[in-house]
């Protein structure tokens, strides 16, 4: 039986993909598996296909569905039901190459198509120069004309592209077209969903030599075609609020010193904590968590988080079950 706990670790789940690298490695000093582009690091996650497992010898094995289910009261609050699914996936992101151009579902769209909606934020914790995103269109980009470039494969003339620098930050909600340039690493924080539709894949093999499987139709009825030109939030001193939507709130902490200290009461709200630079303390159960680090705030738990030398983390809240 699982007593009180405070904040939760979870064991990494490293996804191979065609446009992945090996950035972790050094960018959160990790071991990673060998001989493979990792694209993805799935960090917190409970679906029927992919299980965070707790990173704690006290329970080994015990998954994020099961710790819910016997815990869900301490862990979730009073108004989570035990067969909901944890409504956040987070991931990071290592873009060695673009990403396919894509799109996810509106929550009107998904049922037809049997797929989930999925709204998205990324964080860029690193950039090269000249790297950027691409999401919505645009501006005066119909249709019509979308539908002609594709058949022309001349795709990007129609979707924005916005440069970034580490610090930046983009909501996309569902419906909105996007791509990730090449020379990102970025923190994704998003709905739990796994539904993406490739629209367009640069002429790109996969990692087995074939053309990746393109979702068209999906596509086509997903997308956003009012959705033009939007940008990012520039990074700013300071801490401040990163992005707000019915799915979830994500809020930016800058520590400068000890003598920061952000209290969260027990019994209050679920939370998650992401550790973008520096090292977050808890002075409640003596815990501390260093960059790359993406930890559970169980419900019940009591925090006075604070960082002897400085820091910059991130505080996903107010998320709810689909």
């Amino acid at each position: 039986m699982l007593g009180k706990m405070s904040w939760i670790r979870f064991i990494p789940q490293y996804k191979e993909r065609v446009w992945g690298g090996r950035n972790l490695e050094t960018f959160l000093d990790r071991s990673l598996p060998g001989g493979k582009v990792i694209g993805e690091s799935w960090e917190i996650v409970d679906r029927p296909e992919a299980q965070s497992v707790l990173d704690s010898a006290d329970y080994a094995e015990q998954t994020l569905r099961e710790l819910i289910e016997e815990k869900t009261l301490y862990v979730m609050g009073p108004d989570w039901r035990a067969e909901d699914r944890f409504p956040i996936l987070v991931k990071w992101l290592d873009c060695q190459e673009r990403l396919s151009l894509q799109v996810h579902p509106p929550a009107e769209i998904a049922p037809e198509l049997n797929g989930e909606p999925k709204t998205e934020n990324w964080y860029i914790a690193r950039s090269v120069p000249g790297a950027g995103l691409l999401a919505g269109l645009v501006r005066g980009t119909t249709r019509e004309r979308f539908e002609q470039a594709l058949k022309d494969l001349t795709l990007e003339s129609c979707v924005h592209r916005i440069p970034v620098s580490a610090g930046d930050s983009l909501l996309v909600r569902s419906g909105r077209i996007h791509a990730i340039d090449a020379g990102n690493m970025i923190l994704e924080i998003q709905q739990n969903s796994d539904t993406t539709y490739r629209v367009y894949d640069w002429g790109r093999l996969g990692l087995d030599g074939k053309p990746r499987e393109m979702h068209v139709a999906e596509s086509m009825k997903s997308i956003d075609f009012k959705d033009f030109e939007p940008d990012v939030l520039r990074k700013a001193p300071g801490s401040y609020l990163l992005a707000e939507c019915r799915e979830f709130r994500i809020q930016k902490y800058v520590f400068e010193g000890p003598e920061d200290v952000l209290h969260f009461g027990a019994n209050t709200d679920t939370r998650l904590l992401h550790v973008i630079d520096g090292i977050v303390e808890d002075m409640v159960s003596g815990k501390s968590a260093i960059k790359g680090t993406n930890l559970l705030m169980p419900y019940g738990a009591e925090y006075r988080l604070c960082s002897p030398e400085g820091a910059e983390f991130l505080i996903t809240d107010q998320f709810r079950a689909r």
